[in-house]
């Protein structure tokens, strides 16, 4: 789907608000100033997913998304390897960089799509008035396309477009990218971008 500017604006504004949420929840839990952007939102047919995944290593932990919408979609965080491990030593105060994804890993990718996400999903809450929730998380450390591939196979007939949300997290340490996946059905879209054209119209 092509998003006129004013549903671009309006996005962005969301995702910057979720952005804030999260960035002050790692700067507690990494002891640590963060910064959490989102300088680019795109709409996509899910069809043309594929051509939006990378092929590398990456800890993909997705969330059903529940609340006053039962069964809206999937939401989805997705970290290539680089960026878990730097997380990881940032938490542990570790340095070692040349590593397989281990265990704790795992449970720290687990940590921070939770904080990313419920931090989006509270977001809706503060600009939109509708109350979204996070399912516990399920994880698979694959490659993205294999992960978005068994993802694209639960939701077929029920998700039309994806809302991608590149972020980028700043710190003391090197930047470190990742991106959500919001995979609504079409009925939470709709309300979505309603909602968030009603909220812009003042700025139109």
């Amino acid at each position: 789907m092509e998003l006129d500017p004013i549903q671009k604006d309006a996005l962005s504004e969301f995702g910057n608000i979720g952005a804030a949420h999260a960035a002050t929840t790692l700067s507690q839990m990494l002891m640590s100033p963060i910064e959490m952007t989102v300088p680019e939102v795109q709409a996509i047919d899910i069809a043309d997913l594929h051509n939006y995944i990378g092929d590398e290593i990456s800890a993909v932990v997705v969330f059903q998304i529940q609340g006053e919408v039962a069964d809206g979609g999937y939401i989805v965080v997705s970290m290539p390897r680089e960026t878990v491990i730097q997380l990881t030593n940032q938490m542990l105060g570790t340095t070692d960089t040349d590593r397989e994804l281990n265990e704790m890993d795992q449970s720290a990718a687990i940590e921070i799509g939770n904080i990313m996400i419920s931090a989006f999903l509270d977001a809706t809450a503060e600009l939109l008035g509708i109350v979204m929730l996070p399912s516990p998380p399920a994880l698979a450390i694959d490659m993205a396309h294999a992960a978005f591939e068994s993802i694209v196979a639960q939701v077929a007939g029920d998700v039309n477009d994806v809302l991608i949300f590149n972020t980028e997290l700043t710190s003391e340490a090197p930047p470190v990218y990742g991106s959500i996946y919001m995979l609504p059905n079409a009925e939470l879209m709709h309300q979505l971008f309603s909602m968030l054209e009603r909220l812009m119209e003042p700025l139109s």
